[in-house]
């Protein structure tokens, strides 16, 4: 197929710079957060991880969606499907950013310090699956497996647009439904892993759940932010119309609900029950200050997406997609955020300057990286048969 230069980031296009001052972002927050590393290492670890946890789910909710689109079908997610893939690519990346915090285990896990382990019975007895050497085995192989997959839907991706062979779209379906049965596994033990251990004593059975809600409402966050970017500025516009852009805001509305509803009924449930072993962890985050935080996730993460999704005109804008997307996205980093850091200190609800610093090292290479991925290949799949376009001569 010979088409598609149409739909490749032309020459100065506003991604490019983009890509620029996010490279320059992440060289400077990476400066400043190990200069705070020298001065604090505890903090940082501390700050690295809710930014490192953030980034690693929203490129995770980016390759479930790609699995998804393969799955159910539909232009909507052939108008992500080229941004999906871009963003499943940084994996790598982040397998490296993971350095840090595997080099940090006894300063951020508890189970992860013999002296404490020593004289806490819970602790011996998980212990056969809390050790350093097992947690640090895992994080390999789910890495592993998620670049696999990402990389085994990328190559016959770029099969299809170069044979337009009809058979490829059954591949990927294929490959898709088993990797978004190993996708929703690995997810899950690494949010056992990564999150829910900072608490060794307390467990949640939909721990894993929401953790995959999270990642599906970041990556949508990010993909419909940038579709409504290149609608308005881009390739996309003239292909990529209102119905596509209200096709996608319904999903975001229904995932807004679904997270909401996956953290409510862990709440519920466990202050019903109110077991000594269970009601600590919620009482670390709703009480001394945090309580004004639950309020702003309730509030902007929750009830006011909601509503403003519910209006049609709302969804058929661009315009109107990019700033609920760019506002969901800064929830979700509040939300992990409130996640994390009351398993370290529960009396200092108030972000500390390396939070930032931290944030904005990983995001900064993570979206270099991403906008680099987009530029030289079409942006829009040229054979998916849920999209028609033109091929040029």
């Amino acid at each position: 197929m010979t088409g598609g230069r149409r739909f490749v980031l032309p020459p100065g296009h506003p991604v490019e710079r983009w890509g620029r001052a996010a490279l320059a972002t992440g060289v400077l927050g990476g400066a400043v957060s190990i200069a705070g590393a020298i001065a604090s290492p505890t903090q940082f670890l501390r700050s690295y991880l809710v930014a490192w946890v953030f980034w690693v789910e929203l490129t995770l909710g980016c390759l479930a969606l790609l699995m998804i689109k393969y799955v159910a079908g539909g232009a909507w997610g052939a108008v992500i499907r080229r941004l999906a893939e871009s963003a499943a690519r940084t994996l790598p990346l982040l397998a490296v950013l993971f350095v840090p915090v595997a080099l940090g285990l006894p300063q951020l896990y508890e189970w992860a310090r013999p002296e404490h382990v020593a004289h806490d019975p819970l602790l011996q007895h998980k212990a056969a699956y809390l050790n350093v050497p097992f947690f640090l085995a895992r994080a390999v192989f789910y890495f592993a497996v998620w670049i696999g997959f990402a990389r085994w839907l990328e190559r016959w991706s770029l099969r299809e647009d170069e044979t337009a062979d009809p058979h490829v779209a059954h591949r990927l379906d294929l490959i898709s439904r088993g990797g978004l049965v190993a996708l929703g596994l690995t997810m899950t033990f690494a949010a056992f892993d990564w999150t829910m251990s900072l608490e060794p004593h307390w467990f949640s059975t939909i721990y894993g759940v929401i953790f995959m809600g999270a990642s599906v409402l970041s990556g949508f966050a990010l993909l419909i932010a940038m579709t409504a970017v290149l609608v308005e500025r881009g390739p996309f516009g003239g292909v990529v119309g209102p119905g596509h852009l209200h096709d996608l805001g319904k999903f975001l509305l229904a995932y807004v609900l679904l997270y909401a509803y996956f953290g409510y009924s862990q709440f519920i449930i466990t202050w019903s029950g109110n077991l000594p072993e269970e009601i600590p962890w919620y009482l670390r985050r709703v009480q001394g200050g945090w309580q004004w935080v639950v309020l702003l996730i309730v509030v902007f993460h929750f009830a006011l997406p909601f509503l403003v999704l519910l209006a049609r005109d709302v969804k058929r804008r661009a315009s109107w997609m990019l700033r609920v997307a760019l506002a969901l996205a800064v929830m979700r980093v509040v939300d992990t955020w409130w996640l994390v850091t009351p398993a370290f200190d529960v009396a200092h609800p108030v972000p500390h300057w390396l939070d930032v610093a931290t944030l904005l090292a990983v995001g900064g290479l993570w979206l270099a990286l991403f906008f680099r991925q987009l530029g030289g290949r079409p942006l829009l799949p040229l054979a998916d048969p849920s999209l028609p376009i033109e091929a040029e001569a």
